[in-house]
C-alpha cells in the first residue's frame, strides 16, 4: 500500500481552515468550488458531484473536533480506478496568522502513486486558494 502525505501552508486561522473542512457538505461551496460542483449528504456517505457529471462516493469516517482531523475513503468512483482508498486531513496551526493541512492518503494499487499525488498536489492548492479568498472577504 503507497502512503502519500503532503502538507502546505494556509494564510488563514487554523480555526477557520477547520470550520471549511468539517463542513462536509459543502464541499462545492467552500473547499473545492468550480471543482466540485454538488455535495450531497446520506447518513455517514458523501456524495461528490464533478462538472462532467461524474459522482465519487465517500465514507466520511471521522470528524474529530479536538485534534482537528477529518477521515474519509473513496468507496466508489475513485479516478483512477483503487482497490483501496483511506485519507485524512489534519489542521495545525503554523506560526500566529496561519495553518498548516496535512493531508494523508493511503492507497491501493501501489502503481496509481504518481497519479495520486499529483492529484492531491493539485487539489491540496486549490483548496488553499478557496479558504485563502474565503478568509479574506
Amino acid at each position: 500500500m503507497a502512503s502519500i502525505r503532503h502538507e502546505i501552508i494556509i494564510d488563514a486561522s487554523p480555526e477557520y481552515i477547520w470550520d471549511v473542512l468539517r463542513d462536509v457538505g459543502a464541499v462545492h461551496e467552500r473547499l473545492l468550488p468550480g471543482r466540485v460542483i454538488g455535495t450531497r449528504l446520506e447518513g455517514d456517505q458523501r456524495f461528490l458531484t464533478f462538472p462532467d457529471g461524474h459522482v465519487i462516493r465517500e465514507l466520511i469516517v471521522t470528524i474529530d473536533d479536538d485534534s482537528r482531523c477529518l477521515a474519509y475513503s473513496v468507496v466508489e468512483g475513485a479516478r483512477p480506478p483503487l482497490e483501496h482508498h483511506h485519507a485524512s486531513f489534519e489542521v495545525r496551526p503554523e506560526g500566529d496568522e496561519a495553518g498548516r493541512l496535512i493531508w494523508t492518503t493511503n492507497v491501493l494499487p501501489h502503481t496509481q502513486t504518481a497519479e495520486i499525488r499529483m492529484r492531491i498536489e493539485h487539489g491540496a492548492w486549490e483548496m488553499k486558494q478557496a479558504i485563502e479568498a474565503a478568509a479574506r472577504s
